[in-house]
C-alpha cells in the first residue's frame, strides 16, 4: 500500500510538470481513471482498456461473459481488447492478474463518447464562478439523465507524453454532477441523448485561455517553421517547471518596476494626480462609461488616468458609501480625495468600494480612477452599469457618476518591452496535450467538440493552418480513421463597431471557416449569441444544441439542416451588383427581423479598397449586394468586425457565418495575403 501511494504521488506530480520519464512498476494492479465505475465505452466498435502492473503480469477482462487475455511487457504497462456492443447496459466489467488482485466495474454502459475541449468558453460550467449562465438554476435542478455521464480531466501541464491523468471519474448527470460541468459539454450531450434515447458519455478536457498550440503534439508543431527552433530546445529535464517560474518571477518584477516608473501620474509612490488639489483643467473630457477604444483612442494599450469632481450634500457627508464603477479592464486603482479606496486586477469583475465616512466633505469631492490595461477596449468596459455614489443614509438617492470626466493618458504600453509569459500557464506550447490529452489515447470515441480561438486573435491568420493541424494530429494519436470533429465558431464580442475592416475576431472566424475543408468537421455558428462586453456569453444552452444539431446531421444522418448558410461564390452583374451564392440555404433565406434596412452588416469594396456599407436584399437562395457610392465592386464583406448585428439567416433558424470575398491583407493597398 505504502509503494501504491508513492506512486500515486509522483504521478499526480507529473501531471504539473516534476516528472518527465516513465517510472517502473513495482506491485499492484493499476487502471486508466478512464476505466471506473459508471464508465461509458463506446459502441458498435472494438476498443482497448490499459494499465499498469508488474512485468509479465497476466491479465484477464471479463465482459458480459466474454474473457480477453494478455500479459503485460517489461514496461508494466499492459493494453486489452474488447469485442463490439450494442447501446445498452449497465454491464459489471472485471479486470484481473494472475497474482490474485482483482479490479471490479460497475455500472458500465454503451453508447456515444464524445470528447468536450476548449478554453473558458467551453470549460465554464453551469453554475460559474466568472458569471451564471442563462437560467442556471433551473439547468441545474432539471439535471437528472442517469445514462448521461459526465468526467472531467483536472488540469495539468506536461513537456513529455503521460499516461494517466487526475480526475473525480465518471458521475451521472445529476445538478450536483452538473453545476460543475462544461455547460457547452452537458448542453451538447443533453441533446443527443434526448434525441437518440442512447447512453452518452462526454470526457470534459479543457482550459481557460489556453492557445491551440497547446493542445498539439510536439510532434506535429515541428512541421511548423515557426516552432521548429522552439520545440527542439525545450528543457524537459527535471525541475524545468521552476527553473521557468523562478526565471519569471525576476523577469515580472523588473517589468513591473519599468512599468510604474513610466506613469507619470506619480512621483516616486505619490499619486500626484490622485490630489484633490491638483489640476485637471487642461485634460480632455470623455463620457463614462465607454471603453476608451469606442471613444477616440482606438487600439491604445497603456495607462489612463480619469478625474471627476463632485458637489456631497450635508447629509453625506461623514457618512459610510458605497462607490460603483462597474466592470474595468484591466486593472484600476481608485483614490477619493488622494486617498486610495479600492482597487482590482480582474478584468471582468464588476468594482464596488467601500467608502469610510471620513472621507466624505460636504462640496468638493474628487474621485480619480488610474486604469491599466495591457489589451482589449480598455476602460470602462460596461456601458449597461450605472456608474454611482451610494450614501449609507437611508431612503438617501445615490449620486450618478455617468456622463463627462477628465482624463489623462500617462503611458503607452508600447514605450516599454512587451511584459515576460507566464511559464506555468496554459501557454505552454504542446503541455496540454501532454497532460490532458495523450493519457485519453486510446479511449475509443465517437467525435470531438471544440470551443476556442479566443486566446489565438491576436495571430488570427495562422489559425488556419493550426486548427486543421490539430485536428489531424487527433485523429492520428487516437488511430481510428476521420473521427467527427465539430467546433464552435466565436460570437460576437467587443462591443458594436460597426465598421467593415480587418478585425482579428473577424479574421479568426474566417480561419475556422475555411478549416470546414478538413473531412468530417462541421461548424456551429453562434454569432447571434454574443453579449458585446462578456467573453463568456451566458447562453450556452444554443451553443450546445447547434452543436448537437451538427452531429445530428452530419454524424448521425438525421435529414435536418445543421448549419447556417456559408458563402460559396459570388457573381459581378451589370449596375454594379454583386449576388453571393451559399450552401446550407436550407429551407430558404430570410431576414430574421423587420429592419427598415432591409439585410444588415453587408459592405461593398471597388478597386480603391474602401469598404463603405452597403444595400443587400435577398433574391431566392442568393443575396445581391449594392451601393450607389461604388459603381464598380470587386469585392463585399458581411460581419466583418467584432461584434455584427447580423440578420441573415435560413428558414431553418441558423444564422449564416460572417465572410469575405476578398483577400486583401490592407483594404488600402490592396496587399494580397500570403
Amino acid at each position: 500500500m505504502k509503494e501504491l501511494l508513492c506512486f500515486l504521488l509522483i504521478m499526480g506530480l507529473a501531471g504539473t510538470g516534476f516528472a518527465a520519464k516513465k517510472l517502473p512498476v513495482k506491485a499492484g494492479l493499476e487502471l486508466s481513471p478512464l476505466i471506473s465505475d459508471g464508465m461509458v465505452l463506446q459502441r458498435d466498435m472494438e476498443g482497448k482498456l490499459w494499465g499498469k502492473a508488474p512485468a509479465d503480469t497476466l491479465i484477464t477482462l471479463s465482459l458480459t461473459g466474454e474473457t480477453s487475455i494478455t500479459t503485460t511487457g517489461q514496461d508494466g504497462h499492459w493494453s486489452i481488447t474488447y469485442p463490439a456492443h450494442n447501446a445498452g447496459g449497465p454491464y459489471e466489467l472485471s479486470i484481473s492478474a494472475n497474482n490474485g488482485e482483482t479490479k471490479t466495474i460497475k455500472d458500465v454502459l454503451f453508447g456515444d463518447v464524445w470528447i468536450c475541449s476548449g478554453q473558458s468558453n467551453m470549460e465554464m460550467p453551469v453554475d460559474d464562478r466568472w458569471g451564471h449562465i442563462k437560467n442556471f438554476a433551473e439547468e441545474t435542478a432539471a439535471a437528472h439523465y442517469p445514462l448521461l455521464r459526465l468526467i472531467t480531466v483536472d488540469k495539468a501541464l506536461n513537456r513529455s507524453p503521460q499516461d494517466t491523468f487526475k480526475s473525480d471519474g465518471w458521475l451521472p448527470a445529476t445538478p450536483e454532477s452538473v453545476a460543475k460541468f462544461s455547460a457547452v459539454g452537458y448542453f451538447f450531450g443533453r441533446n443527443l441523448h434526448q434525441d437518440l434515447n442512447i447512453p452518452i458519455g462526454l470526457i470534459n478536457t479543457s482550459w481557460s485561455g489556453s492557445i491551440i498550440e497547446s493542445w498539439i503534439s510536439f510532434e506535429k508543431l515541428s512541421q511548423f517553421p515557426e516552432f521548429e527552433k522552439e520545440i527542439a530546445s525545450l528543457d524537459t529535464a527535471p525541475g524545468y517547471l521552476e527553473r521557468m517560474r523562478a526565471a519569471y518571477t525576476k523577469n515580472k518584477a523588473l517589468w513591473e518596476t519599468q512599468r510604474e516608473s513610466k506613469d507619470i501620474g506619480k512621483t516616486g509612490k505619490e499619486f500626484t494626480w490622485s490630489k484633490p488639489d491638483y489640476s485637471d483643467q487642461d485634460w480632455k473630457t470623455m463620457s463614462l462609461p465607454q471603453p476608451w477604444e469606442e471613444a477616440g483612442m482606438p487600439d491604445f494599450d497603456g495607462c489612463v488616468w480619469y478625474r471627476k469632481t463632485i458637489d456631497i450634500p450635508k447629509s453625506f457627508a461623514g457618512k459610510k458609501a458605497t462607490l460603483n464603477l462597474g466592470t474595468i479592464d484591466d486593472r484600476d486603482m481608485t483614490f477619493i480625495n488622494g486617498v486610495k479606496v479600492g482597487e482590482e486586477t480582474l478584468w471582468n469583475k464588476p468594482r464596488s468600494y467601500s467608502i469610510p465616512g471620513k472621507l466624505l466633505k460636504a462640496g468638493k469631492n474628487v474621485i480619480a480612477v488610474r486604469v491599466m490595461d495591457f489589451g482589449g477596449l480598455g476602460g470602462f468596459s460596461n456601458t449597461s452599469t450605472p456608474i454611482e455614489l451610494i450614501s449609507s443614509v437611508k431612503k438617501a438617492p445615490p449620486i450618478s457618476l455617468n456622463g463627462e470626466w477628465k482624463y489623462q493618458v500617462s503611458f503607452n504600453l508600447k514605450e516599454i518591452a512587451a511584459p515576460p509569459a507566464e511559464p506555468s500557464d496554459y501557454r505552454l506550447k504542446g503541455a496540454m496535450y501532454n497532460a490532458m490529452i495523450h493519457p485519453l489515447l486510446p479511449y475509443r470515441i465517437k467525435g470531438a467538440i471544440w470551443y476556442q480561438g479566443e486566446s489565438n486573435a491576436g495571430y488570427a491568420y495562422s489559425y488556419r493552418e493550426y486548427l486543421p493541424a490539430m485536428i489531424e494530429d487527433w485523429r492520428t494519436r487516437w488511430n481510428q480513421g476521420d473521427f467527427p470533429f465539430l467546433f464552435i465558431q466565436l460570437p460576437d464580442y467587443y462591443g458594436s463597431i460597426n465598421r467593415p475592416e480587418p478585425d482579428n475576431w473577424a479574421e479568426l472566424r474566417e480561419s475556422q471557416l475555411m478549416s470546414l475543408a478538413t473531412p468530417s468537421t462541421a461548424m456551429a455558428v453562434i454569432i447571434d449569441t454574443g453579449e458585446p462586453y462578456n467573453l463568456h456569453p451566458t447562453n450556452k444552452q444554443l451553443a450546445g444544441n447547434r452543436l448537437a444539431l451538427a452531429a445530428r446531421g452530419m454524424v448521425y444522418g438525421e435529414k435536418l439542416e445543421y448549419s447556417g448558410p456559408l458563402y460559396h461564390s459570388c457573381k459581378y452583374e451589370e449596375g454594379g451588383k454583386v449576388r453571393i451564392f451559399f450552401t446550407h440555404t436550407g429551407k430558404g433565406l430570410v431576414a430574421k427581423d423587420t429592419s427598415p434596412d432591409g439585410l444588415r452588416e453587408f459592405a461593398i469594396a471597388g478597386a480603391d479598397g474602401k469598404f463603405v456599407s452597403a444595400k443587400a436584399a435577398i433574391d431566392g437562395n442568393s443575396v445581391r449586394v449594392w451601393s450607389d457610392n461604388v459603381p464598380e465592386p470587386v469585392a463585399v464583406r458581411y460581419g466583418w468586425h467584432n461584434s455584427p448585428i447580423v440578420n441573415l439567416y435560413n428558414a431553418d433558424g441558423l444564422p449564416a457565418s460572417p465572410f469575405r470575398t476578398d483577400t486583401w491583407a490592407d483594404r488600402a493597398t490592396l496587399k494580397d495575403l500570403k
